[in-house]
């Protein structure tokens, strides 16, 4: 029989290839450092591709799929990252960031008050380690609005 794990993992395999595939695309400049804007991508389709061979060598023998609440829960989390995708661009760094890790914090089982703190202290250290410690160029508000 086949298992649910083997049928996940065989489609994140093939969505690992296809994401290593890509980044094969990126192009590099002349300038670029030894490692090149190529390994992370690699990196991580590895990762998941080594993971995934695991799940269709190894699957669980006790597997549960979630149901009822459990898929509302997770279509509010996909649909919270998926906004947060879009939303970045136009909105920057600091609001959709704050938004997207309060909703996900109280999804985990946070008090409002406390899911509210964490999005706001999440979007502000993020901000600040990929800023100021990282050197990215991340626009913290929409434009006109400030740094």
């Amino acid at each position: 029989m086949i298992k649910g794990d083997r049928i996940f993992g065989g489609f994140m395999m093939v969505v690992a290839l296809g994401y290593v595939l890509n980044a094969r695309g990126i192009q590099t400049s002349f300038m670029s450092d030894p490692v090149g804007p190529r390994l992370f991508p690699y990196l991580v389709g590895g990762v998941v591709m080594i993971s995934a061979l695991v799940m269709v060598l190894r699957p669980d023998p006790d597997e549960e799929w979630p149901a009822g609440p459990m898929i509302g829960q997770l279509a509010l989390a996909l649909a919270v990252l998926a906004g947060y995708a879009y939303a970045i661009t136009p909105l920057g760094f600091l609001i959709p960031t704050a938004i997207a890790a309060g909703v996900l914090s109280w999804q985990i089982g946070g008090n409002p008050r406390r899911s509210v703190l964490a999005g706001l202290g999440l979007s502000i250290g993020l901000f600040l380690l990929f800023r100021v410690l990282l050197g990215l160029g991340l626009k913290a508000l929409p434009a006109g609005m400030g740094f």
